[in-house]
């Protein structure tokens, strides 16, 4: 091996605090979807009171939610980093491209409820307004309709690469499965079941911090 080689694999080498990303990923969106939840509507067609009574929570649940999107960034590069050379390349992609797609829409949703937000804060009688009604509309469907679909594509992919590639437990990708199933189907039913998304990310990543610390104890 070459001097470049072996300074190149030293300099990339996965620093070990990166397993925390899941943990802190989990953490900060169930904080923030559950300050959304108690603060805003189910029904995308109510009354702009919300905004009003709840400005402080929304705000708070806006600042968070970015630094859960850089920490689901890390946590996939931990999955990826876990797997190594046995990743697959067709669920490679499915699991990037979900990955990627449900953060883009996480990002969308938070952009459009802060603009919301601020457009409240300049005009208060503007929210009975057609533009209004459709940006309200617009990150109810993004969050109950395809981005807690793309998290159960995220789940359905993670658990067959860690069915074939034995890098989680059985039973872990087992309810993987399961709760995918439950965010495929009935995401429009149950509005508190996105939040099986990142309890499942919570489980895994307890379970990849587990392990690497029982590696470094017997190392």
């Amino acid at each position: 091996m070459s001097q470049a080689e072996g300074l190149t694999d030293a300099g990339l080498r996965t620093p070990r605090a990166a397993a925390v990303a899941g943990v802190v990923f989990s953490l900060l969106t169930l904080i923030s979807f559950g300050l959304l939840w108690t603060a805003i509507p189910a029904d995308p067609r109510a009354s702009g009171g919300w905004l009003a009574a709840n400005t402080t929570e929304v705000a708070l649940a806006l600042n968070l939610i970015p630094f859960a999107g850089i920490a689901f960034l890390w946590f996939i590069g931990v999955i990826r980093d876990r797997l190594g050379a046995r990743e697959d390349r067709f669920f490679a992609t499915v699991f990037l491209g979900s990955g990627l797609l449900f953060l883009g829409m996480l990002f969308v949703t938070a952009a459009t409820v802060g603009a919301m937000l601020m457009a409240f804060k300049d005009d208060p009688v503007a929210f009975g307004s057609p533009v209004f009604l459709f940006a309200r509309t617009l990150s109810y469907n993004l969050v109950n309709v395809y981005m807690v679909r793309m998290a159960g594509v995220f789940m359905m992919s993670t658990s067959t690469v860690a069915m074939a590639t034995h890098f989680a437990p059985r039973w872990l990708a087992a309810l993987g499965y399961l709760l995918a199933v439950l965010l495929l189907l009935g995401s429009p039913f149950l509005r508190w079941s996105f939040a099986l998304f990142p309890l499942w990310v919570l489980l895994l990543s307890v379970h990849i911090l587990a392990s690497r610390l029982g590696r470094h104890m017997e190392s």
